[in-house]
């Protein structure tokens, strides 16, 4: 009992990839802070902070119940928990239950508006992992859903979601696709063999790439959007103007005939855009 009580955290951790979801929280936190230019209470940013990790845990959870079979035939992927029998379904099941309970329990310690718009990231979940099984818009569909964290971080606060809310969760939507495209790079031959869709598949490696500078470029674009309608000052556009440059760093690291830093430019220079992001939004509100 000792032993499985060491163990299974950390391989529940490992499922979900809850270093990842350091990565997620930025932006709802970017969400909570713009909403009322200031920074929001702590009651709030508690149960935001729940709601993140409840409705991101059980994203992954579905993710990797769905995908099993598939991850259990694609050698990069073959080793998670799941495929490799260090979790069972039926545990995986179990947690992605308990995942949502905690992430309703936060919904239901926030704005009353909130635990009624609670199901649509849920539904959003479900649906992501068939996607890819029909159509390369998949990745639009994961930024969709990803970008409604600044969103529901906003209403969670104020109860309203006016067009800079809209403008934010486009922006994150852009930004996470952009990336999705990188990142489906990884599995390209697998994805040709299993029949799987991908702006990869579809429109091949310089497709992904011409995609992603476009993803990319309407993410600035919103989050200029964002600092024109708020009306923020020097801090929020130093920290759009360092955003863009992060993404053209990031793009710098890759091209078509070079994915050598493929993972420095996926996992390592989104993070630090998340990251360095929300310092800027903070920097602005105090």
């Amino acid at each position: 009992m000792t032993s499985a009580a060491a163990v299974y955290p950390a391989r529940f951790a490992r499922l979900v990839k809850i270093e990842h979801t350091l990565f997620a929280l930025p932006f709802a936190y970017v969400g909570a802070l713009l909403a009322v230019q200031a920074i929001p209470s702590a009651h709030d940013l508690f149960w935001i902070t729940v709601a993140m990790v409840g409705a991101r845990s059980l994203a992954m959870g579905l993710n990797r119940l769905i995908d099993a079979r598939l991850d259990a035939r694609n050698p990069r992927t073959a080793s998670r928990e799941l495929p490799a029998g260090l979790l069972t379904p039926v545990q995986v099941l179990l947690f992605c239950v308990a995942s949502l309970a905690v992430y309703e329990l936060a919904a239901f310690n926030l704005d009353p508006i909130v635990r009624w718009l609670s199901p649509i990231p849920v539904i959003g979940f479900v649906i992501y992992p068939y996607l890819k099984r029909f159509t390369w818009l998949c990745h639009l569909w994961l930024g969709a859903v990803d970008g409604l964290a600044p969103m529901g971080a906003w209403v969670a606060i104020t109860g309203k979601l006016p067009l800079e809310a809209w403008e934010l969760g486009g922006a994150v939507a852009f930004w996470v696709a952009g990336f999705d495209l990188f990142y489906a790079l990884f599995d390209l031959d697998v994805d040709r063999r299993e029949g799987l869709h991908s702006v990869a598949t579809r429109f091949g490696v310089r497709g992904v790439f011409w995609g992603a500078r476009a993803m990319h470029a309407l993410t600035v674009v919103l989050l200029a959007l964002v600092g024109a309608g708020l009306d923020l000052g020097v801090a929020y556009w130093l920290g759009v103007a360092v955003v863009a440059a992060l993404l053209a760093v990031e793009h710098s690291l890759v091209s078509p005939n070079d994915l050598r830093r493929l993972n420095a430019a996926f996992f390592t220079m989104n993070g630090v855009i998340s990251v360095v992001f929300f310092l800027f939004v903070l920097a602005e509100v105090l």
